[in-house]
């Protein structure tokens, strides 16, 4: 029996909230894969989470350390997805960590915080990288989804997964 060829995260850029969200309709329509650890719905649900926050704040920092060592960093984060598999400490994940919710309650919110991403000025502080403008938290998002969005793939054999 030949082997299955190994399915990789998908490459994506998003210039916009509009695109990455695009890119969430689709895979929510169709039968796709997750290949890590959250389904469709948790990397859904994981955007919204944290669009809100950046809207209403997050309610913690992150150690200082970690903020020393990542705002030099912070052009890199707005030109490119951060790597996967970065662990938070349990403050930021109790914030952050998704609920178990089918894709459809995933986009859902997503499209909910998307549009007060579009319509409410305030943006809070991030708590790994400190202000940043209106412009520069739309990048974080766009970049953030282009790594979790990456974890989820079409399925052409018709399951859902």
């Amino acid at each position: 029996m030949p082997l299955m060829p190994a399915v990789e995260r998908r490459r994506l850029h998003f210039a916009s909230t509009d695109e990455l969200l695009a890119d969430a309709e689709r895979l929510a329509a169709a039968p796709h894969r997750t290949l890590g650890q959250w389904s469709l719905g948790q990397i859904l649900a994981h955007l919204a989470m944290f669009i809100n926050g950046s809207l209403d704040g997050f309610g913690f920092e992150m150690p200082w350390a970690m903020r020393l060592l990542a705002r030099p960093m912070r052009r890199r984060f707005l030109r490119k997805p951060p790597p996967a598999g970065i662990r938070f400490p349990k403050r930021a994940a109790s914030v952050l960590d998704p609920p178990q919710v089918d894709p459809q309650q995933g986009l859902t919110m997503l499209r909910e915080a998307a549009a007060r991403l579009k319509h409410e000025p305030q943006r809070h502080p991030s708590p790994v990288f400190g202000e940043l403008s209106v412009e520069e938290w739309n990048q974080l998002h766009c970049r953030h989804a282009e790594l979790h969005l990456g974890f989820a793939v079409p399925d052409e054999t018709g399951a859902t997964a």
